[in-house]
This record gives structure tokens, C-alpha cells and sequence, in this order.
């Protein structure tokens, strides 16, 4: 049963936040993180209450997490997450379900869930996440605001729990396109500046979209061709979305039972509806499905790199689908995740960087326009998210 009494996507702390430096590049702006980066003398649950009774508390916090407090920023708390980060609607029945500030009768996006709500809420500038099936990029879409899913191994998550170590990444949210790019100054590595260009339209990824929400968002896309020019249909995914979604999954599951699984078998924790069941098919993933999508990864990353590799950048709809509505049912929730993923899994099975706009609405709701990079190209690619929302007459 959904939990539709939405709450604050903060979780209740009493402790003293952690010092952050006087000065630096992100003095005066404050930021939360997601409840699977550690916060020194401060519990992290991973949204799990046996999570949280069958672990210690941290004695030293998070790589991403000083980085940005010595940058300056002003730590304002840890944000709830989907148990154990695996799921994508943002539902957690033991700390509450995170408020969807932008679509108060619908999921804020999962499992960044916490993180996406108190920067659409204007609670804090900056919120970290992570992001492994599109847990940034989706919230980001569902709630109104800017996400990045940084390239696959360019910011630290020594200090973060994991779930799929192959596809998990760093990410962040903010309300303002140049706050986004204020953070990966930050946290990314140096370089990745050159120049961008072109600008390709993936087709199989606009036609995966409600027709809705590909036409409300063709203004951002005219808005992308303004900066780069006219925009170059192309089609890098004859095999479906499907395929790339069940090997992107079956990969996933794996990594997810190997990462998780003996703490699973041994606690018996209490889950959540749809954690449970995903940990169940994880463990009883048939031979060979991971394999096969591990052999597919490799194929698929050396096309995109091929299409990317000289900057070029591909632009879709952050996600095909509006938020699913609180009161949608197990069943609608699955059918999102699985059309949903099919997008997502572009960018996580090539290791890319995207980034979401909050380019329109659609029945009142939000979706976001990807902005979609080759490995390293994270901080042009920023420049270029901020100057897409200027042209878009969006707040910078």
C-alpha cells in the first residue's frame, strides 16, 4: 500500500551539522545529502531501518561530502532515499514518502527522492544524490529541477553505500542551472571543457515518450538547436529499449545480489512493496542474463563513444512519462520503471554524462529535457545545460 502521506524529503536529526570552510567557491549556499553518504557521529540508514540497527555509526564522513563543505557550503541534513537505493519512484513506507513539491499528488522520483524535494522546495541550493538506473536524472525531471548524473567514475563515492558499483554514480540537484555548475566545479575532476557539437535527436527515445510530453517539450529542443545548431535525427538503438532495459537490469540485479546479498540472507530485513521482490528476482537471476548484458554493455558503449567521442551531444526527454500518481498501483509503478529505464539505461550503459532541465510541464507536472555527453565532456556539458536554460528564459 502506497504511503500517500507525503513529509519533508529531510530526515529528523538532532546532531550538530558538520563544519564547512568560512570562504570558497560555494560560500553562502547550503546543501543536503542523500541517506547513503556518510556523515561523520551521524547514523546512515540507506532507508532501511535494519540497514541502520545493523551498522555502525560513521567515525569519518563522505569524499563528496567534505569536498563540498571545504568548498564552503553549509551542510543543512541527510535527505531519504528508496531502501537501499533500489527503486524509482521515491516511495519509502518506514521515514515517509519525500513530498513532490512541484506535483503535490504524485511520486518525487526515486531514489534520490529526499534530495529532489528539498531543492524543489527551496529548503537548501545544492542536494546530493546518486545515480544508478536514473535516480537523479528522474527526480530531477519529476520535481522541476536541474540533475546531473555525472560520467562513471569522475566523483568520489569512497564514504557511499553502493548498490550496482559498474553503473552507481555520483549526482547532484539544484534549482539553478548555474548552482548546478557551480557544484561540479567542485566535485568533478579538472578539464572536460572543449567544445560541444553536434546536436543529435535520438529518435527511439522521443518516440518512446507520451506524444504530450515530446510535443510540450520541442521549445527546449529548439532552444538546444539556437545554441548548437540544427538538431541530427539518429537512431543508435535498433535493438529497442526494451533489450536495453532487461540488460541493463539483469546486470544491475546482479551487482545489487553481490553487493547486498549476504547482508539480505542474513538479516531478513523488513522491505518495503517491490524492494523485497527485486532482491528475491536479484538472487534468483537465471545464468547466463548477466553475462549476456555485460557483452552487450561493451557493443552498445563502443557505439555511443563512436557517436560522442568527437563532442557530440544527444538530446531526449529526461523521462518518457509523467510522475506516477500516489495513488497509482503496483502495476502502473512496475510499467513506468521498465519504460522508463529503457531511456535511463542510454546514458548508464555508456557510462555518459546527462544532464535534466526543467524544460515544461504537462498536466501540471514537470518533465525535463536531457542534455546526454560523452565520459569527461561533465563540466562542458554543464556550461551548455546553463546556456540551453538561459536561451529557454530560465532562471540561471
Amino acid at each position: 500500500m502506497t504511503n500517500a502521506q507525503q513529509t519533508s524529503g529531510f530526515l529528523p536529526n538532532a546532531l550538530p551539522a558538520p563544519r564547512h570552510a568560512a570562504g570558497g567557491v560555494l560560500a553562502g549556499l547550503s546543501f543536503a545529502a542523500k541517506d547513503l553518504y556518510d556523515i561523520a557521529g551521524q547514523p546512515t540508514a540507506y532507508g532501511n531501518p535494519d540497514w541502520e540497527r545493523t551498522h555502525p555509526v560513521p567515525v569519518s564522513s563522505a569524499v563528496a561530502v567534505l569536498a563540498l563543505l571545504e568548498a564552503g557550503a553549509r551542510f543543512a541534513g541527510k535527505t531519504k532515499t528508496v531502501e537501499l537505493a533500489y527503486g524509482l519512484t521515491g516511495e519509502n513506507v518506514w521515514y515517509g514518502t519525500p513530498l513532490n513539491p512541484a506535483a503535490p499528488d504524485r511520486f518525487p522520483g526515486g531514489s534520490s527522492c529526499g534530495s529532489a524535494s528539498v531543492v524543489a522546495s527551496g529548503e537548501v541550493d545544492i542536494a546530493l544524490g546518486s545515480d544508478t538506473g536514473g535516480s537523479v536524472r528522474i527526480p530531477a525531471s519529476y520535481c522541476g529541477i536541474y540533475g546531473i548524473r555525472p560520467s562513471w567514475g569522475s566523483v568520489s563515492l569512497v564514504g557511499a553505500r553502493p548498490l550496482a558499483p559498474s553503473y552507481d554514480t555520483a549526482g547532484w540537484f539544484a534549482a539553478r542551472a548555474s548552482h548546478l555548475r557551480r557544484a561540479g566545479e567542485v566535485l568533478l575532476p579538472a578539464g572536460g571543457d572543449g567544445p560541444l557539437g553536434p546536436l543529435l535527436r535520438v529518435n527511439e527515445a522521443w518516440m518512446n515518450a507520451q506524444p504530450a510530453i515530446a510535443a510540450a517539450l520541442t521549445p527546449a529542443l529548439e532552444a538546444a538547436e539556437a545554441v548548437m545548431g540544427p538538431a541530427i535525427p539518429i537512431s543508435p538503438v535498433p535493438e529497442t529499449l526494451a533489450v536495453l532495459y532487461e540488460h541493463f537490469r539483469c546486470v544491475q540485479a546482479e551487482e545489487a545480489w553481490a553487493t547486498l546479498g549476504a547482508w539480505v540472507a542474513a538479516t531478513g530485513p523488513k522491505f518495503g512493496p517491490g524492494v523485497g521482490e527485486r532482491f528475491a528476482a536479484a538472487r534468483d537471476l537465471p545464468a547466463g542474463k548477466a553475462e549476456a548484458g555485460r557483452a552487450f554493455r561493451q557493443v552498445f558503449r563502443k557505439r555511443l563513444l563512436g557517436l560522442l567521442g568527437g563532442g557530440a551531444v544527444m538530446a531526449y526527454p529526461t523521462s518518457p512519462l509523467l510522475a506516477p500518481k500516489l495513488d497509482s498501483s503496483p502495476a502502473e509503478q512496475q510499467w513506468v520503471r521498465e519504460t522508463t529505464i529503457g531511456v535511463t539505461a542510454i546514458a548508464g550503459l555508456g557510462g555518459l554524462c546527462e544532464v535534466s532541465i526543467p524544460a515544461a510541464k504537462v498536466d501540471g507536472a514537470p518533465v525535463g529535457l536531457s542534455l546526454v555527453a560523452a565520459p569527461g565532456r561533465d563540466r562542458a556539458l554543464l556550461a551548455l545545460a546553463e546556456r540551453v536554460a538561459e536561451q529557454l528564459g530560465l532562471a540561471i
